[in-house]
Order: structure tokens, then C-alpha cells, then sequence
């Protein structure tokens, strides 16, 4: 592990449908190359609060970071970074790149190709002001297809079954900043992925003018190309 106290830490924060577990892979690669490296727990509760939340990460880490978001996590880190002076660098992976007042659905529904919708089944949850939240889950038995479907059907299933459900508001509420007009940005565009069509993955990524990869995977690109992935996040520390 690198002591180098210059070098970036690079905190990575999952999306809908995931947990932090989703970036071992990527964890692995990364800190056999010597960078130091935090994976958030993501609450997916609402994008402010979840911000926030990211935000406190980043005032808890000493010197520079290079923010990841995977999905509606692209969302968090867009208004977390908001004012952040120590983050280098934004990494978007599959995921949502919101201008303000943009919210997760809108920009899901902008292209055509997304599938998702009718794969998730919603649940209530109690909010703290004592009234009834709705979340989703992908179903179980479409998950592997929906999500994950160049990831072995095995670890498909363990991700279904452990899979964080988010609540619906986190997608609908609109982005109240837009870190990535003040720092660089890099972004892996998934051909094959379900989630978010392609389509709207380029059109954010040109707009934030990022440099931008793509590469012919599904949604769960973290898991099954974790080689990719990583190699675009150390670009990023790099300043490349």
C-alpha cells in the first residue's frame, strides 16, 4: 500500500439495486496498485440526504479524493462533490450525470431502451415523521438479466438476494448542484446495459464533457469488468 500522502484517495459510492460489496473487484485492483480506497454505504433514501451523507465522507478524508458514482450513485456524487475543494476528479460508471433539476427517472426516460421498470416490485418502509415511504427492488428472478447479465449466474443470484432496495423520491428528486462543471470528469458507457440506455449514458457524458470510454457490458459493470473499471478510475487519480 502506497504511503503517499499526495495521492487521491478514491471513495467509491454504489447504486440502486447494490451495495459497496458490488466494487470489490474493482477495491482489489485498485489497491494492488497502491491507491487508498473507500467504498460508501450508499442509504439511498433520497438524493439530498444521500449527498450529504457522501459529503460527510469526503470532510472525513485527509487530502485530495477522486469521487466514483455507479448508476443513481453518478447522482449523489454530482451534488456531494458541490463546493468540495480536495476532490480531483469525478468517475461516472454506468451512471447518471445530472445537470440541476435533473432528476434519475427524467434522464432514464430522455432515450429509449431502458427495461427496467417493469422488472422492480415496490414495498412500503416507515419514514422518521411516522409516515409511508415507497422503494423498489428488482425481482429476484429477473435481476440476473435485468442487471447483471454478463455476470455468472451464481453471483447474480447472491446480488439479487443482498441487493439495497432504494426509495422511489431518491429517483425523483432533482439535482440541486453540478459539481461536474467545476472539476474533470471521466465516464464508462455500458452498450449492453438495461438500466440506463446507452444513449442517455453518451448524451450526459458529452454534455459534462468527459472523457469518455465505453465498453460492451451490462449494468453491473463493476462486478463483471472490474479490470475496466479500475483502469479508468486510476486514469482519473492520475490526472490522465
Amino acid at each position: 500500500m502506497s504511503t503517499d500522502t499526495s495521492a487521491p484517495t478514491i471513495v467509491l459510492v454504489h447504486g440502486a439495486f447494490a451495495d459497496s460489496s458490488s466494487w470489490n473487484g474493482v477495491v482489489e485492483r485498485l489497491r494492488a496498485q497502491g491507491h487508498s480506497v473507500i467504498a460508501a454505504a450508499n442509504p439511498l433514501r433520497g438524493l439530498d440526504s444521500d449527498a450529504a451523507y457522501v459529503a460527510s465522507v469526503l470532510d472525513s478524508v485527509e487530502g485530495p479524493c477522486v469521487l466514483v458514482g455507479h448508476s443513481y450513485g453518478g447522482s449523489v456524487i454530482t451534488v456531494a462533490a458541490a463546493g468540495k475543494s480536495n476532490v480531483e476528479a469525478l468517475v461516472y460508471i454506468a451512471a447518471f450525470i445530472p445537470d440541476e433539476g435533473e432528476s434519475a427517472l427524467q434522464l432514464t426516460d430522455k432515450f429509449p431502451g431502458s427495461t427496467l421498470g417493469p422488472t422492480t416490485r415496490p414495498a412500503s418502509y416507515p419514514l422518521p415523521d411516522g409516515g409511508t415511504g415507497t422503494e423498489l427492488y428488482i425481482r429476484q428472478e429477473q435481476f440476473h438479466q435485468q442487471f447483471a447479465a454478463d455476470v455468472p449466474a451464481a453471483t447474480a443470484e447472491l446480488m439479487a438476494a443482498t441487493q439495497r432496495p432504494v426509495a422511489l423520491d431518491a429517483l425523483q428528486q432533482p439535482a440541486t448542484a453540478t459539481a461536474w462543471r467545476g472539476i474533470r470528469s471521466y465516464a464508462l458507457i455500458t452498450g449492453e446495459d438495461k438500466n440506463i440506455p446507452v444513449e442517455a449514458q453518451r448524451f450526459m457524458a458529452q454534455r459534462a464533457g468527459s472523457e469518455a470510454v465505453e465498453v460492451a457490458a451490462s449494468h453491473a459493470v463493476s462486478v463483471s469488468t472490474p479490470d475496466v473499471v479500475a483502469a479508468l478510475i486510476a486514469r482519473a487519480a492520475a490526472g490522465e
